[in-house]
This record gives structure tokens, C-alpha cells and sequence, in this order.
């Protein structure tokens, strides 16, 4: 009965393609209102007769119904989309979106759904979500059918795809349509032009389907009966393993790239700071945190004062984190650091004390839970590109992020007069002192320079990590083998060693595991570095090469 209702729905929502009129606003109403009825058969007779409509304004309901909120308030019975608030549920008009009030978990039920009722869900929300203008919608709704494979749903795609005009749309729906025949289809002919249609695909539920083809009962039966079809299923696996492979190196690359942004991020101002004045600075994570802590101040701010200009925070929080992590950089450099030069161990033992204590101030400022940073409306949502490829913004963002901050920290090395007189410091101090030179001073702006860079890391990271106290821990280390991997104090090297930690991280994940991952790379610098102890790129200089 139940696969016999949901043809019945689907058919008649086909029938808005030939012409058929909406329904009328009261009728549609009080079928959203019959979905918070008691029983499933009668939820069910609902959603039948919201498909049948073939209004697109129904999808709200039966979205919110399918996701768990939809509510039915007690006092009058009257079925509303609830969102938690606090102590609180925000009740709307499924229909209008209108603002129904707050109402207390005691006072309304949630609409209950069973298994079955899901598929009727899935397959009216196909078949209403075809119609709809927009072509993302479209595409969502043939990738929902090709999960479900509802029954009865071959007409209405058949005569959505004649309507069709964008290409990756008619794409998706011929491969949904060829997944509803290979499931339905009796004669063994059309399943093999299914397979066909399908072979071209780069999708884990495709590539579930084919392969179910080829199961095996306990006595050693095949699902697929006919020798012929299940040839053919052996081919377009093989054909969907590949694509996903190819687009499964793809992502390793995307994300490798993403983790050596970061790595690139949180190790240049290390580089900076550890290229020029040889000061194995292990408070450096905490001017990353410093930085991510500012980004959650400016966002605040603007949060309580100018909440339409959120999406600009981030863009003043750059400026600020700099700034602020290059001022304690700064302060850290002449009242501490300043007095131990020549002293690694001991310089070591200090920027770690002072670590732990910039942590607890911002434990006893701020608290030790983590802190809400959001994300500007340009750094938010994905690009879906095919065979589970997922590009987020925010991560793309920070790839170009990094490279900018790169270009400039180059700039400024090679373009301005406080670049030439860092780079002489590097090569010989003592020579650049007897020039005239003041490196005390240099080495203070060199430090705030580098703990800015931190800074503006923590920006960054803010957008993808926690911010909590214990933020830059989770950097420090990898910092320090990418600067020491790239060269100590070289930028290019800095660039090319945090891409090739990020990469090499990123396609052993999936071989050794993540732990084990982190132990081979960490061996495997140490080999290098026993090879060439300067890096992949050494500083050139008398009193470097000393």
C-alpha cells in the first residue's frame, strides 16, 4: 500500500509539468497541518497529497518534517517549524516563514516519523524539488533520487530531463534516472545501458549500487542473476573505482595544500624570529593564540555595535592581531630575551615559562572554553566538485591568504631599508654593527615582526581551529620542523617545506594513520637534517656559514 500511495503522489506531482494548477493556499495549509496527525497512515495521506499538489511551497514542511522539526503546539494543534533557542523553541509558518512566538519544550511534540515515511519524504521532496526554478535545487533533488530510487519516479524525471536546459543538471538526472532503472528495470538490456550512463560517474552511492550488484548470498548466488549485466557491472566498477581514485588524490592535494597554508602561517614569523636572532622561541603558539583571541574581540564588537558590518570584522582583525601580537612580541624581547642572547638553553626555559604564562592570563580573561569565532558570509559554504571533492571557502581563502602574506613579508625584505639592514644583521652582526647599524633595535622589531606574523596566523586559524588557550600548542612543533626542514631564516624555504610537510601529511593519513603519519615525517627530517643540517635552503653569510 505504502509503494502504491507513493506512485500515486509522485504521478500527480508529474502532472504540474503538463499544466496542472496549484493548490489553493487553504487546502495546502490544511494539508501541512493533517502532518502532525497521529498516526503514519495519516501523515502519510498527507504527504501524498502535498506531492500531488506539485507546489514547491510545500517543501518547507516536508524538509523540516524529514529533519526532525517540525512541532505540533498543544494549545491549539496548529503544526509549526520549531528552531532551539535557549530554554526555549522558536516556532514559524511552515508555509510563509511568518514568526509564530516561542513556546517551551512541554508545550509542543515533535512530529514523529518512521522509516517509511522517510522514503515518502525523500521521494515527494524529489519530486517537488524537480519543478523548481532554481538550477542548484534541481541538481540536489536528482542527487536525493539517485540515494533513494523511489518507485514510480522514472515518469516525472523522464519529463523533467525534456525540460532541462542546464548541463550538469541533465547530467545528474540522466544518472539518476539510469540508477532508478538499474533498480527497477526488468530486461537486462536497459540495466546494461544503465551501467553504461552510470560508468561515467565519481559517486560513493553509484559506486555502492553497482557493487551491490555483485554481492553474493551464504550458498554463493549473485544478486544480479544475468551473466551479462553483472559483466557489465564489473566494467563500470572498475571505471568508478578509478575516477574516484583520481578525484581521491585530487582532495589528498587540496588538503595537503590547505595544511601547509597553515603550517606556512604559523612558521614564517618563527623563521623570521629564529633566522635572524637564533632564538628558539617556544612562546611563539602563544602569539598565534593572541591573534585568535583579537579576531573574537574585534568580532564581539562588532557583534554589540555594528552587527550589518560583520562580514568586514575579520578585515580589521588583521591589522588589530598584528598589532597586538606584535607589541607583546616586542615587550617579551627587551624585558626578557634581550639579556640571554648567546644562551639558547636558558632563552629556550624563558619563552616556555613565558608561554605558560600567557596562557593562564587568557585561561583567567577568558575562560577555558573554547571561543565562538564566525565566519563572514564570503568565507562560508563549499564548492562541490565531484567524487566527494569538497573545496570550503575558508580553506581556500587561507591558501591565498598565506601567499599574500608571503609576497609581502618578501617585499619587505628585499624592497624597504629596514629589509636590508635585517638581512645584513643575518649575514654578519658584527660587521653590521660596525657599520652603524643598531641591532639591538633591529633584533626588537625583528621579534614583534615575526610574533605579528603569529598574529595574524591566529586570524587564520581562528576560521578553521578552536580558539582556546591551548591553541598555538598544536603549532609550535610543526612550526619549528618546517622552518628547520626549509632552511632556518630562508622564506622560500619556509614556503616549500611547509607545502611538503602538508602533502607528505596529508597522502600518509590515509596509509599509516594520523599518529603514525606524524612519527614518519618526524623521522624522516631527522634523517634529512643529518644530511643537510642547514635545511633545504641555507643562508649564505660569513657569520652563517661560521
Amino acid at each position: 500500500m505504502f509503494v502504491c500511495r507513493a506512485i500515486v503522489a509522485l504521478l500527480l506531482a508529474a502532472s504540474v509539468l503538463t499544466g496542472a494548477a496549484h493548490a489553493e493556499p487553504a487546502d495546502l495549509d490544511a494539508l501541512v497541518q493533517d502532518l502532525g496527525a497521529g498516526g503514519f497512515a495519516q501523515k502519510q495521506k498527507a504527504i501524498d497529497g502535498l506531492a500531488a499538489t506539485g507546489d514547491p511551497a510545500a517543501v518547507r514542511s516536508l524538509e523540516a518534517m524529514l529533519d526532525g522539526k517540525l512541532y505540533r503546539r498543544l494549545s491549539d494543534g496548529r503544526v509549526a517549524i520549531g528552531a532551539p533557542s535557549g530554554q526555549v523553541i522558536r516556532l514559524s509558518d511552515p508555509l510563509t516563514g511568518a514568526d509564530l512566538g516561542d513556546a517551551a519544550p512541554a508545550d509542543v511534540d515533535r512530529v514523529t516519523i518512521n522509516n517509511r515515511l522517510r522514503a515518502g519524504l525523500r521521494a515527494a521532496l524529489g519530486g517537488l524539488t524537480l519543478l523548481s526554478p532554481e538550477p542548484s535545487v534541481r541538481r540536489s533533488a536528482a542527487d536525493a533520487i539517485l540515494k533513494a530510487r523511489p518507485e514510480g519516479i522514472e515518469p516525472l524525471l523522464r519529463q523533467a530531463l525534456t525540460r532541462e536546459s542546464d548541463d550538469s543538471v541533465r547530467a545528474a538526472m540522466e544518472q539518476a534516472l539510469a540508477a532508478v532503472q538499474l533498480s527497477s528495470a526488468p530486461e537486462p538490456e536497459i540495466r546494461i545501458a544503465a551501467l553504461r550512463t552510470l560508468s561515467q560517474a565519481a559517486n560513493q552511492d553509484v559506486r555502492a549500487l553497482v557493487a551491490g550488484l555483485l554481492v553474493q548470498d551464504a550458498n554463493g548466488v549473485p544478486a544480479e542473476p544475468d551473466a551479462d549485466v553483472r559483466a557489465a557491472a564489473e566494467t563500470t566498477l572498475a571505471a568508478i573505482e578509478r575516477r574516484l581514485a583520481m578525484w581521491g588524490i585530487l582532495g589528498n592535494l587540496f588538503h595537503g595544500l590547505s595544511l601547509g597554508s597553515v603550517l606556512l602561517l604559523a612558521a614564517v614569523g618563527l623563521a623570521i624570529t629564529f633566522g635572524v636572532m637564533g632564538v628558539i622561541n617556544m612562546a611563539h603558539g602563544e602569539m598565534v593564540m593572541l591573534g585568535a583571541y583579537t579576531t573574537f574581540i574585534v568580532q564581539e564588537w562588532f557583534r554589540a555595535h555594528a552587527p550589518g558590518a560583520f562580514d568586514y570584522s575579520i578585515l580589521v582583525a588583521v591589522p588589530m592581531a598584528f598589532v597586538v601580537a606584535g607589541a607583546v612580541g616586542i615587550a617579551i624581547e627587551q624585558s626578557v630575551i634581550r639579556f640571554l642572547y648567546g644562551r639558547p638553553l636558558e632563552t629556550l626555559l624563558a619563552t616556555w615559562g613565558i608561554s605558560l604564562i600567557l596562557q593562564q592570563a587568557v585561561r583567567s580573561a577568558f575562560g577555558p572554553t573554547n571561543r565562538e569565532v564566525g565566519a563572514p558570509s564570503w568565507m562560508s559554504g563549499a564548492i562541490e566538485v565531484a567524487g566527494g571533492l569538497t573545496l570550503t571557502y575558508n580553506r581556500l581563502w587561507i591558501i591565498v591568504f598565506s601567499l599574500v602574506v608571503l609576497a609581502l613579508l618578501m617585499l619587505l625584505n628585499r624592497a624597504t631599508d629596514f629589509g636590508l639592514t635585517m638581512r645584513a644583521v643575518v649575514q654578519n652582526r658584527r660587521m653590521a654593527a660596525s657599520m652603524g647599524i643598531r641591532t639591538g633595535r633591529i633584533d626588537a622589531l625583528t621579534f614583534g615582526l615575526g610574533s605579528g606574523i603569529a598574529g595574524i596566523a591566529g586570524v587564520a586559524l581562528s576560521q578553521i581551529d578552536n580558539v582556546s588557550p591551548n591553541l598555538g600548542q598544536a603549532y609550535i612543533i610543526d612550526s619549528f620542523m618546517v622552518v628547520v626542514f626549509g632552511g632556518v631564516g630562508n622564506l622560500w624555504g619556509t614556503l616549500v617545506g611547509a607545502m611538503s610537510l602538508g602533502l607528505i601529511n596529508k597522502f600518509l593519513e590515509p596509509v599509516a594513520g594520523a599518529v603514525l603519519g606524524k612519527i614518519l615525517v618526524l623521522v624522516g627530517i631527522i634523517l634529512f637534517i643529518q644530511k643537510r643540517p642547514r635545511g633545504l635552503f641555507a643562508l649564505k653569510g660569513r657569520a652563517v656559514e661560521a
